[in-house]
């Protein structure tokens, strides 16, 4: 994300959210952090804890989505000598090692029934019993939780134990999706921009062409800030001649004429692939219904196109005209048909 234990951003929403988390982090009480993958959770974890005072004792983080139902428990709750195949010494969990400290639990909407009952329990009692062990110990844990499911809809649909979800709720973050944080792509773009130019020694911070700027504006960012970092980064360190402005981002790393079909292995029920024909091309789906200047919208498409090929070839014309299929002199006239700057 933007850095650890810093935050990037000017919108209310998003300052908003910080300034929660805030006050929330003196109470030695349950939070839970709700939002989208890469809205910075985990940031807000940290600044719960930092700021608490328990910020000289452990913050434990443990993602609930990375280790099969079977380790869960374990994981959590520690294990005695022999309490199951392959414990072969003791070992403390995830509560214990945040004795006095906090607990991060990301992704919590993916434990077992089995790890929440057990997991309400310590939230309850303030204790844990390893597995394999006949005595509990008490912990002081804070717990701090995340996930990007719907809990209440999971508790009405008895996929999430609905006591469990009321204890772990004193306090409930929900973090905005960077598409809704007005004014803040551009500040993030910026800063991202001059880490990685930075990272590479260049002389100066060129800066991103206009249109890739916008492009970056209009974008969805379903993986919102951790995308737009990869996306930022990505184009900077791509670009070769930092004297110009990048006038060229690739939002998805994984366009490319030779990515493999995989229906193909679909096809042959998991066998051995056979070539696949190139499907046809189709137009994509858009909504047209705001359109109302047919001749203005064209000319918009155009130039947009035009730009994002030059940005593509470092502004050479040549290799652009090549590209797009037209002759040196006709994409010398869309140039000036638009009005674009070609030095960048």
């Amino acid at each position: 994300m933007e850095r650890e234990n810093q935050f990037i951003g000017q919108s209310g929403a998003f300052l908003d959210a910080v300034e929660r988390a805030s006050r929330a982090a003196p109470m030695a009480r349950p939070v839970l952090v709700i939002g989208e993958r890469g809205t910075g959770k985990e940031l807000i974890a940290e600044r719960l804890h930092r700021l608490s005072d328990r910020w000289e004792e452990p913050l434990v983080v443990m993602n609930c989505a990375a280790l099969p139902e079977t380790l869960i428990e374990a994981e959590l709750f520690g294990h005695e000598a022999g309490a199951f195949t392959g414990a072969t010494r003791a070992r403390a969990g995830r509560f214990e090692e945040a004795d006095r400290g906090t607990l991060f639990l990301d992704e919590l909407g993916t434990l077992s029934m089995g790890a929440q009952e057990r997991l309400l329990r310590a939230v309850e009692y303030g204790e844990v019993t390893r597995i394999g062990a006949s005595r509990p110990t008490r912990v002081d844990v804070r717990i701090v939780a995340a996930t990007n499911e719907d809990l209440p809809k999971l508790a009405e649909e008895g996929r999430f134990r609905a006591d469990l979800l009321d204890r772990l709720t004193f306090e409930v973050i929900t973090l905005p999706p960077l598409r809704v944080r007005e004014g803040d792509i551009p500040v993030l773009v910026d800063y991202f921009g001059r880490r990685m130019a930075a990272e590479l020694g260049w002389e100066q911070w060129p800066g991103f062409a206009e249109h890739v700027a916008e492009a970056m504006e209009n974008h969805p960012w379903p993986g919102n800030v951790r995308e737009l970092r990869n996306v930022v980064e990505r184009a900077v360190y791509r670009w070769d001649d930092w004297s110009q402005p990048i006038a060229h981002a690739v939002f998805d790393p994984f366009d490319s004429p030779w990515k493999p079909a995989a229906s193909a292995v679909a096809a042959n029920g998991g066998g051995q692939s056979s070539p696949a024909s190139p499907a046809p091309a189709k137009a994509p789906a858009s909504d047209f219904s705001h359109v109302d200047d047919l001749r203005a919208a064209v000319d918009a498409h155009e130039k947009a196109i035009v730009l994002q090929a030059l940005g593509r070839h470092r502004w050479n014309q040549r290799q652009t005209a090549k590209a797009l299929g037209l002759s040196y002199d006709q994409l010398r006239h869309c140039i000036k048909k638009h009005e674009i700057n070609t030095d960048g």
